[in-house]
């Protein structure tokens, strides 16, 4: 027996690759005749770029930048395909693990960072870059990536606006006449793990702002601001970045660059297996193992556990979800897709406790697992020979 063992990260606790290395040792702990191999994945949530550049043997460039808050650190981007392709994580620069808990303020939040290390990806004569992003502190529409690349956010007197999100509802035209011109010669693809709209109570600010510090006064001047940016955006370039599906990734960057610099959004977890060759690997296995901190119906939208599934589901290939959280009754739309889900946990526990024990959860429950496995084999064998 063959298993591909590829999960994406348990957030807030083990990279995808860690995930998938405790995993193995578990199936390596029980006396399960097996293969197996380790083909950690991710949906264009934060590690997207790290994994791609180690899995398709890129090189690591640094670069100087500012944080969400403005302040000077070092991020990364990768290189792959000859230099040709310029590979950047938008939560490197911008991510909500460069803020401690205190300083989270996406009305203060900015993505110029990103813009400067797309500036800076330039520089290198690159023909595509990808954008995986997810993990992001802002919700800035994207407008601190656009002033990076040259673009002016202008108020009614003519004034640049600075301090934003919080007063971009003040924005009453965009000056994009000093762009970087590169971009015209650049294929920007940006990966997105979440398929939320822009605007409105399934958009950047209501569903994504808490989580990023932002109390409920803070989510209505955030929604208002990105409102009056598609108001704008609709004005003088007839395109209306509220309807555009994907738009509300990374707190509206990605709505903001499909519409100013002509970027392509695609589905994350889509996208990272085709450039990694994932269905390679799928063709030689028996058994696929997948999972990520919680799997349930919004797994379906689009996250890496479902498209790890649905193309396993399509070769006939058994697939079994690791979770620490799974749905509580049996669901017949995951049922489509998973033959079996397992919770990781061993006890009741608190968040942070299980968080904690999230790779020794892995290893005990994939060793339990392959011993389970290895039953129902004996089982066949014994009802071959009768």
């Amino acid at each position: 027996m063959h298993i591909l063992i590829a999960p994406n990260a348990f957030k807030n606790s083990l990279t995808a690759s860690a995930a998938a290395v405790a995993i193995e040792k578990g199936l390596q702990q029980s006396m399960l005749s097996c293969t197996t191999e380790c083909f950690p994945i991710a949906d264009g949530g934060d590690g997207t770029a790290a994994l791609i550049i180690q899995k398709l043997q890129g090189k690591i460039i640094a670069v100087e930048i500012q944080d969400p808050l403005g302040r000077n650190i070092e991020a990364s981007f990768g290189l792959i395909d000859s230099g040709k392709i310029a590979v950047i994580e938008m939560a490197d620069a911008s991510g909500l693990r460069l803020l401690k808990q205190h300083e989270l303020n996406p009305l203060m939040a900015s993505s110029y960072g990103t813009g400067q290390v797309i500036k800076r990806a330039l520089d290198f004569g690159v023909k595509t870059i990808l954008i995986a992003m997810g993990g992001t502190a802002t919700i800035d529409g994207g407008t601190g990536i656009l002033r990076a690349l040259g673009v002016r956010f202008l108020n009614e007197a003519g004034d640049q606006l600075v301090h934003m999100p919080e007063i971009l509802t003040e924005l009453a035209r965009v000056d994009f006449s000093a762009i970087d011109e590169r971009l015209q010669h650049t294929s920007i693809i940006v990966l997105c793990d979440v398929d939320n709209k822009l605007l409105g109570a399934q958009g950047a600010a209501a569903v994504f702002g808490p989580q990023k510090g932002a109390d409920s006064q803070a989510v209505e001047i955030l929604d208002a601001g990105l409102s009056r940016f598609n108001d704008i955006t609709l004005k003088q370039l007839h395109i209306n970045i509220a309807a555009t599906q994907y738009g509300g990734a990374a707190g509206g960057a990605s709505a903001a660059l499909c519409a100013w610099v002509n970027a392509k959004l695609v589905n994350g977890i889509d996208y990272f297996m085709e450039l990694t060759r994932f269905d390679d690997a799928l063709q030689k296995s028996d058994l696929v193992i997948t999972g990520e901190g919680s799997i349930d119906e919004q797994t379906l939208q689009g996250k890496g556990p479902f498209g790890v599934a649905s193309r396993a589901k399509a070769k006939d290939v058994p697939v079994i979800g690791l979770a620490g959280k799974i749905p509580l009754h049996d669901n017949d739309k995951l049922n489509q897709y998973f033959d079996v889900l397992m919770a990781i946990g061993n006890e009741p526990s608190d968040i942070t406790a299980a968080l904690n024990h999230t790779e020794q959860n892995l290893i005990r429950t994939s060793k339990n697992l392959a011993s389970i496995l290895m039953m129902g084999i004996y089982k066949r064998i014994i009802e071959e020979k009768d």
